[in-house]
């Protein structure tokens, strides 16, 4: 399955690649196209001339060591054309640096090959000025934090909203399936309010029973109960002049239920065995994985704090409607989890990409701590993912063979995936795939000899 481009709430500029080498446009055009730009592709820099006469082109990225007219003699030609077109050279050769060095007023930039892609989307988001998503969709006042992935339309929008409510003092209610990000985004809200300098105090609602809850979240006295030996700072207290989130609200039982409508009216409690009236202005978020409303006709949540709950509602898409947002959300995930520049193989890539995900981004990060440790944090392969993820995607039944098969065939379709990525370049395969050529070629013989076809069309 290809991997689909974002599409992004503002239009991101059209790069031009020239390369006579076909793997390397591919590898390029893909990744640019993934990050959401448009491309255009040349095989020669006498090709390239001839599209920046008309097409529209934003930047420029060229390899140097070219037949015909060079990358240097077609960044020259260029500049003439275009003087502010941002160019950036691509080479495999240490020694062209004096080269380009010399030719720094037309070059904005030089990468070495193999290209580290990341290097090279740093490379280009400066070469032409340009802000991070997060800048483009909110405002150079709202960026979105590291570590939050909004590539994907659904979620650029999740965010476009939170920018609008976040400044204000309203009671918000998240809503969505469990493991979608509720908690980020209550952080996210946060940061983007007044009261980011104060304290962001989480609670989730679930992991205690009701006495326990109920004293950590309005403290108590001492005395009040057994075990009470020293008086308790509630949860409310500690966000005062802050922010306090209750995930899964809808586990309160309706005596506490009732506490938390009065605190949303007016701000007052009591803690646990007192009867002293205490005050606080923290900014109440609520999160349930549950409709809320449905809750609500069974009788089992107040109607009156629903209502006072849910000022604003945000609901966060699953994963599954959102594919542009798992590619990056993996890759966020293996760079936290691997100490060592990992990445992932084609046929891994499609398996994330079909994969429905139930367990959202949680079992996502969950199937990506696994895969980091089983491939010692260097290139990722199907056999790494948890068995239910590439049997899923790929209609497999354990029973059916045995692991050994299993693997020789995941081992297959990695090869084979690699091969249509670089439009069948074995060097640049074997690159993808972290082996040899000459462990490439030998795999490709005897994928041959069992009647598979592994030759360019």
């Amino acid at each position: 399955m290809p991997t689909k481009a974002p599409h992004l709430p503002s239009k991101l500029p059209k790069i031009l690649i020239v390369d006579d080498d076909a793997g390397q446009r591919s590898l390029l055009d893909s990744f640019l196209r993934r990050q959401g730009f448009e491309t255009v592709i040349a095989s020669s820099g006498e090709q390239a001339l001839e599209i920046l006469k008309g097409e529209g082109i934003q930047m420029m990225i060229s390899d140097v060591r070219m037949p015909g007219m060079t990358g240097l003699e077609t960044l020259r030609e260029a500049r003439r054309q275009h003087s502010v077109l941002p160019i950036l050279l691509v080479t495999a050769f240490p020694d062209i640096r004096d080269a380009v060095g010399a030719m720094r007023d037309g070059a904005v930039n030089y990468l070495e090959k193999p290209i580290d892609l990341d290097e090279l989307l740093s490379a280009v988001r400066k070469a032409i000025g340009m802000e991070t998503p997060a800048a483009i969709a909110f405002g150079q006042d709202k960026q979105l934090p590291d570590g939050v992935i909004a590539k994907s339309p659904l979620m650029q929008n999740v965010f476009r909203d939170v920018s609008l409510v976040a400044p204000s003092d309203s009671r918000i209610l998240i809503t969505g399936e469990s493991g979608v990000g509720k908690e980020i985004v209550a952080h996210v809200i946060h940061r983007w309010s007044s009261r980011a300098a104060g304290p962001l105090v989480i609670v989730n609602c679930a992991a205690l029973p009701e006495t326990l809850l109920e004293s950590e979240l309005f403290g108590h006295e001492k005395g009040s109960f057994t075990g009470a030996t020293h008086p308790r700072v509630g949860r409310f207290e500690e966000a005062n002049d802050g922010t306090i989130f209750l995930d899964e609200i809808t586990e309160m039982s309706p005596q506490l239920q009732a506490k938390l409508l009065r605190v949303t009216q007016d701000g007052s409690f009591q803690r646990l065995g007192s009867n002293k009236e205490r005050q606080t202005n923290a900014r109440l978020l609520a999160a349930t994985n549950r409709h809320l409303e449905d809750v609500v006709k069974k009788g089992s949540f107040r109607e009156d704090l629903y209502y006072r709950l849910n000022v604003m509602e945000i609901s966060i898409p699953p994963l599954r409607e959102r594919p542009e947002d798992i590619v990056a959300l993996a890759g966020l995930f293996v760079e936290q989890f691997s100490k060592r520049n990992a990445r992932f193989s084609g046929a891994v890539i499609a398996i994330l990409e079909n994969y429905p995900w139930p367990g959202n981004v949680r079992e996502l990060r969950n199937a990506m701590e696994r895969a980091t440790l089983l491939s010692h944090g260097e290139l990722i392969l199907p056999e790494h993912l948890p068995a239910r993820i590439h049997q899923a995607t790929q209609g497999e039944k354990p029973a059916e063979a045995s692991p050994a098969s299993r693997l020789e065939d995941l081992e297959r379709q990695a090869i084979l995936q690699a091969l249509r990525e670089t439009s069948f370049n074995r060097t640049e395969a074997a690159k993808v795939l972290g082996i040899s050529r000459r462990a490439l070629t030998y795999k490709l013989q005897h994928m041959r000899e069992q009647g598979y076809e592994v030759d360019a069309p």
